[in-house]
């Protein structure tokens, strides 16, 4: 009975791991891809030059890879080490999320006050050769969500040092358009456009923390089950 509690566990486990790591493999891979294709694609933040898109993706599925290789591995060779440790690399995940989810909300009025001013610095690098990410960047962002600058589009005003704007500032693009003052331009701010979309997709992004939270903690209970069905049915340690 035991011994077929123990398989089953072990081939439930694996599954569970095989799609988390093949999902990881998934992730890596557009992440190589949009690094290749796009360069620093989605860099706003001058601060944090590396945090792009690209960069993002990749982090996250190299870290969704390995905790599925440990996974797969330690279930299909019952090795207690391999268990031990997918458990606690899924254990420091959920304690990494829920700090800073804690001090998200704790200090959430400073955290915008400072994304906004860092939004505001990096509008200056909009024009120079080396930033051609930030600059595609804010192209599709002012274009697909009829905004212009990080509060108004006289952000651009100050950070470029004239009266101009992107030409995807205006309300009908052409080229040149950002440099005609009597053009019409959006007259709304990114970042109040971005927290205008969280706040109507609250709903769904609440689920998917949720699917995200219950697959992390299924992972930690199948590991730790199947751990100590091998603990209990004197399995010896494969090294």
């Amino acid at each position: 009975m035991a011994q077929g509690c123990l398989c089953c566990l072990k081939y439930m486990m694996f599954l569970f791991n095989l799609i988390f790591w093949l999902c990881g493999c998934g992730l890596l891979g557009i992440g190589i891809w949009l690094s290749v294709s796009q360069g620093s694609f989605a860099t706003f933040s001058p601060s944090f030059p590396s945090l792009s898109a690209a960069n993002l993706v990749i982090t996250i599925g190299a870290i969704v890879m390995v905790t599925g290789f440990l996974g797969c591995l330690g279930a299909i060779k019952e090795n207690k080490c391999l268990l031990l440790s997918f458990f606690i690399v899924l254990l420091a995940i959920l304690l990494a999320e829920l700090i800073l989810l804690i001090l998200f909300f704790t200090y959430k009025d400073k955290v915008r006050e400072n994304a906004k001013q860092d939004l505001k610095d990096g509008l200056a690098l909009y024009n120079t050769d080396n930033n051609v990410g930030l600059r595609n960047a804010w192209n599709i962002i002012q274009a697909e969500w009829k905004c212009c600058g990080v509060t108004g589009y006289t952000d651009w005003h100050e950070a470029l040092q004239e009266r101009m704007v992107p030409d995807r500032c205006c309300q009908e693009h052409y080229k040149e358009c950002g440099r005609n003052v009597t053009n019409m331009f959006w007259n709304r701010g990114c970042y109040e456009k971005v927290e205008e979309w969280l706040r109507d997709n609250r709903h769904l992004l609440g689920t998917i923390g949720m699917c995200i939270l219950v697959v992390q903690l299924l992972g930690m209970a199948f590991s730790m089950t199947l751990f100590q069905q091998i603990h209990r049915t004197g399995k010896k340690y494969h090294a």
